[in-house]
Formats: structure tokens, C-alpha cells, sequence
């Protein structure tokens, strides 16, 4: 009887797989795939278990259908629960792990506490419907979907899909979109003023026709500026995840633009000072963003520090054997609540000063972003009224070939 048994349990969990993958191939969602699994699983436990003779096999057999459904269930990643009469009678790990360790056995208004998920499972309503967001559960910050399926005998499929990070990026999108939108709109609106103003009668003084040119001027730069940050951007977060193939000297990089610097005879470009220690080891980087990366960190040096104080620019080997690039400036500094978020995109300490010194509001996000390419780790450190300090550590090329990260 025993054998029995367990040639059926292995025919149900196979039809119950069988099921799970079937879905899986027709609507391609791994999640649909699994509320399939869990539901055909539990309905053939169910349907075995019923009965004195299957009950005594299953006991002689090993562990008990709901034993072994909780095992199934541990499978998923994601949060399970089978409700029975309005009582969570099973839940995987990952669901005891965001509800409690206590579910098993409560009443599921009470496992989950959260009225939406209350009004779905006490509704009579037939089952799956669409899927509900809770917001709050767990963590105030985070967003659930629960979407709910129903076994052959009547018991119901809770499963929770966390949603906080498609929440998250959905919203910082958004809120680029929105942020350059008014970047955008800024300059544009100030242009479009004063051609108006010039069409009329201000347009025949030479001197104020002048001036508004120069203004005019000066916004369309801050547009293309804009314009041409916002799509390095994009490239660089396009090949975010691909590192780059090529070898090459950042200490042959830092001397050009240095030089660069210099013949672009920048107020403060005498104040620029670069130290570069003998014999470094390549890196494996993309030239054209590393160069970008050096023009952004030593410019807002030039930007934000003290008219006639130095910029420091060292670049040497750590402890660690890391190639490290030190950026320093004498400025105003940053108090500690704003560091954390430079690098966030359109981020602004200080609005109005950084626009008056022409600043996107990009430069550090694009810092980032190469940093992270490079596979490279960026420090910040700032003391107010002393100075800032910015650090990029990168590994050398050699270190990453016996890492096996790139080809010797």
C-alpha cells in the first residue's frame, strides 16, 4: 500500500510540475507558473489524503501531505500561503519571514493586516482576480502585489510579489523626466523673453541688443550643455553592466587633460595643480569616459573652491594596490546631510550658485555611473568652511585579469 502511495504521490507532483511549466511556456510568467504548481500540488495532496486507506499509507510513507506541501512552497522565493476556511493552514519560509513565524493557523486578516488583502480574500469573489497592491506591508516603503489563485478542493493561493524596486525606478524616472523637463524649460523660457523683447522696440539700442545677445547666448550654451549631460548619461548607463575591453595609462589620461585645462586659460586653471606618482599599473577603461570623469571632478574643483586657492590632484597607488585619484578643493564644503545625495541626479546643495557657475546638476551622477563601470568605488568627504575631497578608486588592469573579470 505503502509503494502504492508513493507512486501516485509521484504521478500528482509530476502532473503538478507538468502544470506549473505548461503555464510557464504559454504566457511566459514564472509567477503564474508557480500559483499553477502550488495549486496542483495542493489539490492532488488534497484529493490523496482522502480516505482511510491513503491517510495510512501516507503515515507509513513518511511525512504527511502537509509536510510535504510546505516543502514544495519553501521552493519559491517569494511569499506562499494556502488559506483553508479563512486560516492560513501553510506558508513557505519567505512568508513566515515577512509576516511572522506565527501565520500558520491564524486567521488571515490577521496574518496579513492589511485591508485590501482583507477585502479580496473574505469577498466571495471568484478567484484569481486582479492582482492587489498593499502598500506598508513589511516596511512602510515597500509594495506588494497579491495576486491569488484556488485549488480543485476550494483552498486558496496567496502569493505576494514584492514590487518595491519596480516602484522605485518607476518613480525615479519620473522624476527625471520631470526635473529635466524644468531644467529644459528654464533657458528656453529666458531666450524666448528676451527675442520678444528685441522684436520690440529694445532692439534698436545697440548696447541693450548686445547684452540680450550675450544672455541669449549664454542660456542656449546652458541648454546644449544640458542636452549633451543628459545623453552621456544614457550611454553610460546603457553600457552600465559591460566592462570595458581596453587598457590604458590614466596617468598619461590625467596629463592631457591637465594640459587641456591649462590651454583653455580658465581663470583658475593656474590654481590647478596635478601630482602623479611614478610607474603605475594600466587600468581597463573606456578613454573617452575616464577622460569625462577627470574634466567633471577637477572642473567642479575649479567651480566651487575660493577664487586663487589650489586644486590638489594626486594620483598614486593605495594600500590596497588600488589606483586611487584624489580631487581637493579650499571651498565653502558640504554639510554631512547633503553628501549622501551629490550623486543623485539634478541634486543641487547650493541651486543658484551651481547655475550661475554653468552646472547641469549631472556631473557627479555621471561620475558615478563610470565609477561603477569601471568597477571602481568613489568616496566623498567634506568639511564646511574647509575644503571638499573626492576619491576614485580603480583596480588595475592585472589585478582584474587574475581575478579572471577580463583576459590577461
Amino acid at each position: 500500500m505503502a509503494s502504492r502511495f508513493v507512486q501516485r504521490l509521484s504521478g500528482a507532483l509530476g502532473i503538478a510540475f507538468g502544470t506549473g511549466a505548461g503555464v510557464f511556456l504559454v504566457d511566459g510568467r514564472p509567477d503564474g507558473a508557480a500559483i499553477a504548481c502550488v495549486g496542483a500540488v495542493a489539490a492532488a495532496l488534497a484529493a490523496m489524503g482522502r480516505g482511510d486507506q491513503g491517510i495510512a499509507a501516507a503515515r507509513h510513507a513518511g511525512p504527511d501531505a502537509n509536510a510535504l506541501l510546505g516543502e514544495v512552497l519553501d521552493v519559491i522565493a517569494e511569499p506562499v500561503l494556502l488559506v483553508r476556511g479563512g486560516v492560513v493552514t501553510c506558508a513557505n519560509t519567505a512568508a513566515r519571514a515577512l509576516l511572522g513565524r506565527h501565520i500558520v493557523g491564524e486567521d488571515v486578516r490577521v496574518a496579513i493586516r492589511h485591508p485590501a488583502a482583507a477585502d479580496r480574500l473574505t469577498s466571495g469573489a471568484a478567484l484569481p482576480g486582479r492582482p492587489v497592491e498593499l502598500v506598508g506591508l513589511g516596511t512602510p516603503d515597500q509594495r506588494w502585489e497579491m495576486r491569488t489563485g484556488e485549488t480543485a478542493d476550494g483552498a486558496r493561493i496567496v502569493h505576494l510579489v514584492d514590487q518595491s524596486g519596480n516602484y522605485a525606478a518607476e518613480k525615479m524616472r519620473v522624476d527625471f523626466v520631470a526635473n529635466a523637463s524644468h531644467e529644459l524649460r528654464t533657458p528656453l523660457a529666458s531666450i524666448l523673453g528676451f527675442i520678444e523683447t528685441l522684436n520690440e522696440e529694445a532692439g534698436e539700442d545697440p548696447g541693450l541688443r548686445r547684452r540680450f545677445l550675450d544672455v541669449m547666448f549664454a542660456e542656449a550654451r546652458r541648454m546644449q550643455r544640458l542636452v549633451e549631460d543628459l545623453i552621456s548619461l544614457s550611454r553610460i548607463e546603457a553600457e552600465k553592466y559591460r566592462l570595458p575591453g581596453e587598457r590604458l595609462s590614466l596617468s598619461e589620461l590625467l596629463e592631457d587633460v591637465a594640459a587641456e585645462i591649462a590651454a583653455a586659460h580658465s581663470p583658475r586653471a593656474q590654481d590647478v595643480g596635478v601630482t602623479i606618482e611614478p610607474d603605475l599599473p594600466e587600468v581597463v577603461g573606456d578613454e573617452a569616459q575616464l577622460s569625462q570623469l577627470l574634466h567633471n571632478l577637477i572642473g567642479n574643483a575649479m567651480k566651487y573652491g575660493r577664487a586663487g586657492s589650489p586644486v590638489t590632484v594626486v594620483l598614486g597607488l593605495d594600500p590596497s594596490n588600488l589606483l586611487r585619484l584624489t580631487v581637493s578643493d579650499e571651498g565653502e564644503g558640504i554639510a554631512p546631510q547633503h553628501i549622501p545625495r551629490l550623486t543623485e541626479r539634478f541634486y543641487r546643495v547650493d541651486p543658484g550658485r551651481s547655475r550661475s557657475v554653468g552646472g547641469t546638476g549631472l556631473g557627479l551622477a555621471i561620475v558615478k555611473h563610470i565609477v561603477e563601470r569601471h568597477r571602481g568605488r568613489l568616496d566623498i568627504v567634506s568639511r564646511v568652511g574647509i575644503g571638499t575631497s573626492v576619491t576614485v578608486a580603480l583596480p588595475p588592469a592585472d589585478a582584474l585579469a587574475e581575478a579572471g573579470v577580463i583576459k590577461g
